[in-house]
């Protein structure tokens, strides 16, 4: 029987935490407050502690550290930059921009590093990340994909290779080629996660969980056991920032599912190949996103039902049926091998989606800051937008707090039912386009208006 929900696989893999980190009990005082214990969070408190370790810094979170995205995510180490790069070019300039996207490919370097000096055993391991075409129209949208990196800055590691080196890696019975981009990594998220949160807390950070923000004003955060003084507020809750009072129209809490087969027998992977663990997806417009994982399972994610009306959020992670029926013909589709393996867990969760789809990272004037809007790359992006909001934060002008991202902000989502249709009619646009191109199809119109539709092409 298929586990379902439960938060996700990576903690099936390493167990639920058994004990939970005592709830703030009473009024406080800190240097910096950071609302979530996600890698956002935990990431901020690392690199603030790393450059004034005297500095009081405290971590609220609702539930348990690590109990978002950040412990149910793909595992993509990817170092990508996943937002549109005109859109930030217009507000500061190119050259800017091709900044950033340096400074989100050190991610992937930046993170091993920390793992490595903190000994925190993630599973990681570094690949490539290989993306798939099937049809023609999707080779026509890998090179023009390929084209638009090397212009932004990335020429020098991503590149296409054809049909037969595509098979020979990963034998996916449609593949016409495929987008390599290297200098990526496969992690186990759970693991990063937790493991960044003991390290936070050797540094003498404070980590109150089940403690539930309900108001965020300058200098003062309340919870029902009471308020916390600080003069820097940060707030670091990714796709759970609508749960929060006067933000439900901030980022959309757009949900994304996943399923992790059995381990498979060795002769299955012969079958399949993927000796190289590349993280792995394609070009649909619904895409997936796949892993090998460490004891020889894979795992396969895509939006299941995309928004739930409201801006609600899932319950811990479960899935509805059709969801998991829609992974599992993924993974029959790419992995024609793997049909008879077991589906041994299925989850969701959410990813923060800004209105124009473009994440920022900010601090105010009146001391509350925010990182966030990943659109599904948080991994690598929390950790830059971390190490920033820790610049921020202590007052410091670095070639970080001068990125294209920094302090944007954008318009709010409509209101409900607005967002709701917008958001259903993108992603029922792209299964038309998806389904065109399979039967051979040119590249179909429909995905550029569902794009425009909800303000992201």
């Amino acid at each position: 029987m298929t586990t379902l929900g439960k938060l996700s696989f990576w903690y099936a893999d390493i167990g639920l935490p058994e004990t939970r980190r005592p709830a703030l009990q009473g009024p406080a005082e800190a240097d910096v407050v950071i609302i979530g214990a996600g890698y956002t969070g935990l990431w901020t408190a690392y690199y603030l502690k790393q450059q004034d370790p005297a500095l009081r810094v405290t971590i609220l979170e609702k539930n348990f550290a690590g109990y978002g995205a950040s412990g149910r995510n793909g595992g993509w180490l990817s170092g990508g930059f996943a937002w549109n790069h005109e859109r930030y070019a217009e507000t500061t300039s190119v050259e800017a921009v091709r900044r950033m996207v340096q400074a989100m490919m050190g991610t992937v370097d930046e993170v091993i590093r920390v793992a490595e000096v903190e000994g925190i055993d993630a599973d990681i391991r570094r690949c490539d990340e290989l993306m798939v075409a099937t049809n023609p129209a999707q080779m026509e949208r890998l090179q023009a994909e390929i084209k638009h990196r090397a212009n932004w800055g990335e020429g020098g590691r991503v590149f296409t290779i054809g049909a037969e080196e595509t098979r020979a890696r990963v034998a996916i019975p449609d593949a016409q080629g495929a987008m390599v981009v290297t200098g990526t990594a496969r992690i186990q998220p759970a693991k990063l996660v937790r493991g960044l949160a003991a390290a936070v807390e050797r540094l003498g950070v404070t980590i109150h969980e089940a403690s539930e923000v309900t108001r965020i004003a300058p200098r003062l955060v309340t919870t029902p056991a009471g308020e916390v003084r600080a003069p820097i507020i940060l707030r670091c809750t990714e796709g759970f920032t609508a749960t929060l009072p006067g933000l439900r129209r901030k980022w959309l809490p757009l949900n994304s599912a996943q399923i992790a087969t059995e381990p498979l027998s060795p002769e299955i992977w012969a079958q399949i190949g993927w000796d190289g663990h590349e993280i792995l997806g394609d070009f649909d417009h619904t895409y997936c996103y796949c892993q090998r994982t460490r004891e020889g399972r894979i795992t396969v994610g895509a939006r299941g039902v995309p928004y739930r009306f409201g801006s609600k959020i899932d319950r811990d992670g479960t899935p509805d049926a059709e969801t998991v029926r829609r992974l599992t013909a993924i993974l029959h589709k790419h992995f024609p091998a793997a049909r008879q393996a077991k589906i041994d867990h299925a989850w969701c969760g959410v990813l923060g989606v800004p209105r124009d789809w473009c994440a920022t990272v900010g601090l105010g004037a009146d001391g509350i800051g925010w990182a966030g809007g990943y659109v599904g790359t948080g991994v690598s992006t929390s950790n830059l937008a971390g190490r920033t909001l820790a610049d921020l934060a202590l007052g410091k002008r670095t070639p970080l707090t001068g990125l294209p991202w920094v302090n944007r902000r954008v318009s709010q989502w409509e209101p409900e039912p607005f967002r709701w249709l917008g958001v259903r009619a993108m992603y029922k646009l792209f299964a038309m386009a998806d389904r065109s191109e399979a039967a051979g199809g040119p590249p179909s119109r429909l995905a550029a208006i569902g794009n425009r539709l909800t303000g992201r092409g």
